[in-house]
């Protein structure tokens, strides 16, 4: 399946580059993605953003690259981050942790509130030694693309 849009980004590894990624991602704020959905998927992004550069990519150098790209299809959005930080089982960590978000906790609550946004959340080791955070999240929509050879 095409996607009717597609867009990538690469930045640098700061946090202060997540007011780039979704600026960068205020791109996809238009139908058929329903904006609640696009508020929850912005949220996921800048979680799974913010660990990438707190974990992935932690005591290495800022000019190391994150690339992120999102694309629309007809029932769902993907959302695609890349990081150069060693492995990790996100299964594995999930299991481990409480199934409960806890409001009074320093930190770790971005791994739940990504599970809870996403339909399907995986973290891959890729081929080239990166990490691939997918986030897909499903919507429905009566909507049909009026203008989608501007997407192309």
């Amino acid at each position: 399946m095409q996607p009717h849009y597609k867009a990538s980004l690469q930045v640098n590894t700061d946090l202060d580059a997540l007011a780039q990624v979704l600026e960068w991602f205020d791109q996809f704020n238009h139908p058929p993605i329903p904006s609640q959905t696009w508020m929850q998927c912005q949220l996921a992004l800048a979680e799974g953003f913010t660990n990438a550069v707190r974990h992935a990519h932690r005591n290495q150098p800022a000019d190391l690259a994150i690339d992120v790209e999102a694309q629309v299809l007809e029932d769902r959005i993907e959302i695609r981050i890349w990081d150069q930080g060693g492995p990790f089982d996100l299964v594995q960590r999930l299991a481990s942790m409480p199934k409960e978000l806890d409001s009074e906790a320093e930190g770790g609550r971005g791994l739940r509130l990504m599970e809870r946004i996403a339909d399907k959340l995986s973290y891959t080791r890729v081929q080239d030694d990166r990490n691939c955070l997918l986030i897909i999240k499903y919507y429905s929509s009566t909507e049909i693309f009026p203008d989608a050879e501007e997407f192309s």
